[in-house]
């Protein structure tokens, strides 16, 4: 039985469809989909392209990677035997922590014209306050390429969809502007984040240790950005406050 490399696309309401890769002992790649199950029915095989390439393909649609299984000639779907496969990736558990090095994300811009109107004025407000941090910290922002791309689709008066990649070299901000825009929840803009095991990131920043010690950073080094994007609510500085309290008593 085959083995084939397993990827997820996980939609906005909450259900996902699979695509699986392998390349077969004739040089050939055979790919498989369908609807998240036990079998994936469909099938094609193709010659003169790299397993590598359609794959990174995948991913920069949002795709993310799940492991390594075996799929028999009707597209039944199984983990392969440890025995056989010493070295093969399981499917990670929901509980399993899984190293990570890169993020997928997905925006899917379904909203009216006023809506796209306010979505590009935040974005660029966003942008603003990320240049101001990075300044203050004596960094450059990073040219990752959804900076440029985002912003053109959100000027304009259509619907659209867009897919990549933040990769470790990129920096924490990509992160922090796609988090910004997924905390805002504008309505009909969908946006996704996952991580190369598959699993969704959140909109509470709190809860995301795992990608903030993937940039080797934390909430108190990034506390001032986090709340000017909206994602932490302001500390109450208590002595500030008492200080300013005029006293009423009679």
């Amino acid at each position: 039985m085959a083995v084939w490399n397993l990827f997820r696309y996980r939609n906005s309401d909450g259900s996902s469809k699979d695509w699986a890769v392998t390349k077969n002992a004739d040089g050939s790649i055979s790919t498989r989909w369908g609807k998240t199950a036990s079998r994936l029915p469909s099938i094609n095989t193709r010659t003169g392209i790299r397993q590598y390439d359609i794959e990174r393909q995948k991913q920069a649609k949002g795709y993310v990677f799940v492991g390594e299984v075996e799929i028999d000639a009707d597209g039944n779907i199984r983990l392969p035997r440890a025995a056989t496969m010493a070295d093969a990736s399981p499917m990670p558990t929901q509980n399993q922590s899984v190293a990570i090095d890169k993020l997928y994300w997905h925006v899917d811009c379904r909203a009216g014209r006023n809506t796209l109107l306010e979505l590009g004025i935040a974005l660029r407000r966003w942008l603003g306050d990320l240049e101001a941090w990075s300044q203050t910290q004596g960094l450059a922002v990073s040219d990752w390429s959804g900076w440029q791309r985002l912003r053109d689709a959100s000027l304009g008066d259509e619907a659209f969809d867009l897919s990549g990649q933040i990769d470790l070299e990129h920096g924490v901000l990509p992160w922090l502007w796609l988090m910004a825009l997924k905390h805002a929840a504008f309505p009909g803009v969908s946006v996704d984040i996952a991580t190369e095991s598959g699993r969704d990131v959140s909109a509470e920043l709190k809860a995301e240790t795992e990608v903030l010690a993937l940039f080797d950073t934390g909430l108190e080094t990034i506390r001032a950005l986090a709340e000017s994007l909206g994602l932490l609510k302001p500390r109450l500085d208590l002595a500030l406050a008492m200080a300013d309290q005029t006293d009423h008593w009679f």
